[in-house]
């Protein structure tokens, strides 16, 4: 996917969706979602089980298309281009477009491998500035102070919260423009919670944040906008939006 131009980027949101449908074989999941997201914003999905967040979100970055049966209809722009241009590289936008799932799924290897996997996938930079990218994502995620002298143990060997963070920090390494967040702190202590809160808090304005949470709290205490979505004859739609304060009883 060819990035977008400096003017492109300025007049339009970071991400906008138009029209958003989908589709299984046996029913519709979501109906008519359109939204603007801006940039360097924390924009929270909020709405009951059923209602299609997580499947929003996976649109984003077309992970939906993993998913046998699923179609959808309708656009997605991101800094003002569709994601389904002609010609449009999916790995590319994943690179661009980043995720964190409620589970953290590391891999077998050590620390050091796990936060470099999509620098050293992608190409993204020479191997001389691997550590520099390894400690730098390890610190936005909260995590390098933990790990610092033992980056050649296997990332198995790392509690549940010290994984996410982990998974956070592999994310960030490949410097994504967007990072989306699949309730990544529904499966977490409370001082893990903390942690990652903190470290997306940091995030704000240098990454545009999408994340579905179950939580009004913790989208009051880190969105600036939200979206919530309602079930209406079985699929998924907005039933609101705007800045959290306004919309977060």
């Amino acid at each position: 996917m060819k990035r977008p131009t400096m003017s492109e980027i300025t007049r339009a949101p970071a991400i906008e969706i138009s029209g958003l449908r989908v589709y299984s074989p046996s029913r519709q999941i979501l109906r008519d979602v359109c939204l603007a997201i801006p940039h360097g914003a924390v924009f929270a999905l909020l709405g009951p089980s059923g209602a299609g967040k997580s499947t929003l979100l996976r649109c984003i970055n077309r992970l939906i298309e993993l998913s046998p049966g699923l179609r959808v209809q309708g656009d997605i722009r991101l800094m003002g281009r569709s994601i389904y241009a002609p010609g449009s590289d999916v790995d590319a936008l994943r690179a661009r477009v980043g995720i964190l799932f409620q589970q953290p799924a590391v891999f077998p290897g050590s620390i050091k491998k796990n936060v470099l996997f999509g620098v050293r996938h992608l190409g993204k930079a020479p191997k001389r500035l691997w550590p520099e990218i390894a400690e730098r994502a390890l610190r936005d995620a909260a995590l390098w102070v933990e790990v610092k002298d033992r980056m050649d143990d296997s990332a198995l060997e790392l509690s549940v919260g010290q994984r996410q963070r982990l998974c956070l920090a592999r994310a960030l390494a490949v410097e994504p423009e967007v990072l989306l967040l699949d309730e990544p702190t529904s499966a977490l202590d409370p001082l893990s919670t903390e942690a990652i809160e903190e470290s997306l808090r940091r995030l704000r304005g240098r990454r545009t944040l999408v994340m579905v949470t179950h939580d009004p709290r913790q989208a009051r205490r880190l969105a600036d906008r939200v979206a919530c979505l309602q079930v209406r004859d079985g699929a998924g739609e907005i039933a609101e939006s705007g800045s959290a304060l306004s919309r977060i009883d």
